[in-house]
């Protein structure tokens, strides 16, 4: 993309001036004389040659100026128009390096910010498919309840009541389902700020055990904590209380009846590790890259009802708080999750 306006103003600009200097000049020795002499010619002369010499530097230096910032323009073009991949940065010196390194450093960001926008799109999209997909099931089942009831197909009472208690369970399941939706995309899309400060952990373990007592309770499932009582965590109390009912949930889901589940908590100097210990079928070894993927499901028959994203929920809130987490089981036997802060 090149332009001689600039150019062609230097050219008109400098002969113009360099004109009126050679005829000020030839004024000023004719006067100072009196007379054109081979003397004054031959300054005359000099100072043309000096002229066109200055001309000539000058003239170059700006050429150069002009078409690093028409090369700079181009590449603008080219990335705004055609789409196409910037070159290698070029290294120079002087205001001009100054140009090409900021014009560097806003086509990374423009190119950040540009596949940050497409990530959250597809982001978007696959949160919508799911959803969508998820809700067909339950709808459909709903469908099927509704018109049994509608069209007195259900006489007896028994039975109707156990048709409203599982139209009842779809529509807990879909509600479940779309909260827990709605608070992963915030929590991936960067909405939702954790605010973290130093909370004691006990107490926060054990408002978490007391919100899945409805749970345990019938199905004689005993949690029990254990958590030394100065053990204190830099974590937003809330958002790990919510990750530490969705691993409750799940281990008292796939734990069998009466069995136990164990909170334990180990703190150094370094990190402090939560455990979510269970006794129940455990999950099997080729399973487990799979387990924290939106709504995946590795036993199905255990709880039909479950909606497979309480585990990937769990991940975005200890990760989104600077922990990780991870899994250990052995099929049969048990299954125990551990989240690790470091401190």
């Amino acid at each position: 993309m090149e332009s001689n306006f600039e150019r062609n103003r230097f050219r008109m600009i400098y002969w113009t001036v360099a004109a009126l200097f050679l005829i000020l000049l030839g004024a000023w020795s004719y006067f100072a004389v009196g007379k054109f002499t081979i003397g004054m010619i031959g300054v005359l002369v000099i100072a043309g040659i000096f002229v066109v010499v200055v001309y000539i530097i000058v003239y170059r230096m700006l050429d150069k100026a002009y078409g690093n910032m028409e090369n700079v323009s181009q590449i603008m073009s080219d990335i705004t128009e055609k789409g196409i991949e910037p070159p290698s940065e070029e290294y120079k010196e002087g205001t001009i390096g100054i140009l090409y390194s900021n014009f560097y450093k806003m086509v990374y960001a423009l190119k950040e910010s540009r596949n940050r926008e497409m990530e959250e799109k597809i982001f978007l999209r696959d949160i919508i498919s799911d959803i969508s997909h998820q809700l067909k099931t339950p709808l459909a089942s709903l469908n099927v309840f509704v018109d049994l009831l509608v069209e007195d197909k259900v006489e007896d009472e028994a039975k109707r009541k156990q048709v409203l208690r599982e139209a009842q369970n779809q529509l807990n399941r879909m509600e479940w389902m779309v909260l827990s939706m709605l608070k992963l995309a915030r929590i991936e899309a960067g909405a939702i700020q954790f605010e973290q400060k130093e909370r004691p952990l006990y107490p926060l373990l054990y408002e978490a055990m007391q919100s899945v007592e409805y749970l345990t309770n019938k199905r004689n499932q005993t949690i029990t904590i254990e958590c030394p009582d100065n053990c204190e965590l830099l974590c937003d109390g809330d958002w790990l209380i919510e990750a530490v009912i969705n691993l409750l949930k799940n281990a008292s889901d796939y734990s069998g009846e009466g069995k136990p589940i164990r909170i334990e908590v180990e703190q150094s100097k370094v990190y402090c590790r939560i455990y979510i210990k269970d006794e129940g079928p455990g999950i099997p070894e080729s399973e487990i890259p799979n387990i924290f993927k939106r709504f995946y499901r590795v036993h199905q028959e255990v709880n039909p009802n479950s909606v497979g994203i309480g585990l990937s929920l769990t991940k975005s809130i200890v990760e989104g708080m600077g922990g990780s987490i991870r899994v250990n089981s052995e099929e049969g036997k048990y299954t125990w999750f551990a989240l690790t802060f470091v401190e």
